[in-house]
């Protein structure tokens, strides 16, 4: 029976096991520039055990932005910041990856000097997003209606995530990974609900998973395909999108996405955000679409993981709030020692209370 703690090989690269950090927004980077500092880098020294390190998601351009003090990979102070956590981390013996993320229309017009944010089309949704108050702190505003991007306006984002690449490589990430889920750019593309489109990115599936296709190839081509993961999440509600015909999607691309032999395949389960646990009948077909590396995230703990390993259905385990509260997670897990529990207060933005002050087991 497979083991969370036996090695995985993803692609070009090998874990020594299969707990998995997942990719964890927390915004407080260095402002202006959104520059990753020192805090970040102890932050993620701290949880280097894990089998895998997926960074919080790292925008691939300014317009990629949506929340305050979140971490940019698209300028060279911003490569610089990064590659002193990479360096840092595999001192400790650790691997991360980088996740690119444009959130599309996840954003707000302060971010953008009162530009709109961009999206597959400009649709009223409801949602939410936080920017810096008066004050300097978090405050959570509405998101307004974002502008479609125009057909000749993809090449460009495209090539953003492809630059954004380039940058992640010389920042000295092992892995990238790009952002397809929960309701930003690529998945509202992909999602029925958001994409109204009528030219050759919308309609059919075909259309709407296309930029997220061509997105990968662009990713792959400035690395390689052993380099290269996708995160998605086909079913459940994020960020003002819930695409009724998910499921179909999410085995679609899945089965694209096997075709080009990326490293790893990440499926967020809409368990974590109080949406439904994902069915074994769904696992099933996703397995049968992509046989390579899947690594699950979602309500995870230890016994959900083994099980699901134990009968194939995922290669590792990515968690996410446990990671926050326990830098020696893995440790933990093998042991059956008792977990700290996270403090949701601190989650986004703020200090070291919450962040790199939590406790190794004695």
């Amino acid at each position: 029976m497979t083991s969370l703690f036996e090695p995985l090989t993803l692609g070009a690269v090998t874990t020594p096991n299969r707990v998995f950090m997942a990719p964890l927004t927390r915004m407080r980077a260095t402002a202006p520039g959104d520059v990753p500092n020192e805090l970040m880098r102890d932050y993620y020294v701290q949880r280097a055990s894990g089998g895998l390190l997926i960074s919080e998601g790292t925008q691939i351009s300014p317009e990629g932005k949506g929340y305050m003090d979140t971490p940019g990979i698209h300028d060279d102070e911003q490569v610089a910041g990064w590659r002193t956590i990479t360096d840092a981390v595999h001192a400790a013996g650790g691997r991360i990856a980088a996740q690119l993320w444009h959130v599309g229309r996840v954003s707000h017009e302060s971010f953008h000097d009162g530009a709109l944010p961009v999206s597959a089309s400009a649709a009223p949704y409801r949602n939410r997003t936080t920017v810096r108050g008066e004050d300097g702190n978090p405050t959570r505003v509405d998101c307004p209606t974002p502008r479609a991007l125009d057909l000749d306006e993809i090449p460009r984002v495209i090539e953003d995530y492809r630059r954004a690449t380039l940058n992640a490589r010389e920042a000295g990430f092992d892995l990238v990974e790009i952002h397809g889920a929960h309701g930003y750019l690529l998945h509202q593309f992909l999602a029925a609900d958001a994409n109204l489109r009528t030219d050759s990115y919308g309609g059919s599936l075909e259309n709407r998973a296309r930029l997220m296709l061509e997105v990968t190839d662009a990713v792959v081509g400035a690395w390689s395909a052993d380099r290269v993961g996708i995160r998605i999440s086909p079913i459940g509600s994020f960020n003002g999108t819930t695409d009724p015909s998910g499921a179909e999607a999410g085995l679609y691309v899945a089965g694209e996405l096997a075709q080009r032999n990326l490293a790893f395949l990440h499926l967020s389960e809409p368990d974590w955000a109080g949406g439904p646990e994902l069915s074994d009948d769904y696992r099933r077909s996703l397995r049968d679409a992509h046989p390579g590396v899947i690594v699950g995230a979602g309500n995870y703990d230890a016994a959900k993981a083994t099980r699901l390993l134990s009968e194939g259905l995922i290669d590792a385990a990515a968690f996410g709030r446990s990671f926050i509260a326990n830098p020696d997670l893995p440790r933990r897990l093998e042991e059956g020692l008792p977990l700290n529990a996270p403090l949701p207060e601190s989650f986004y933005g703020g200090s070291k209370a919450g962040y790199t002050d939590y406790p190794v087991h004695a």
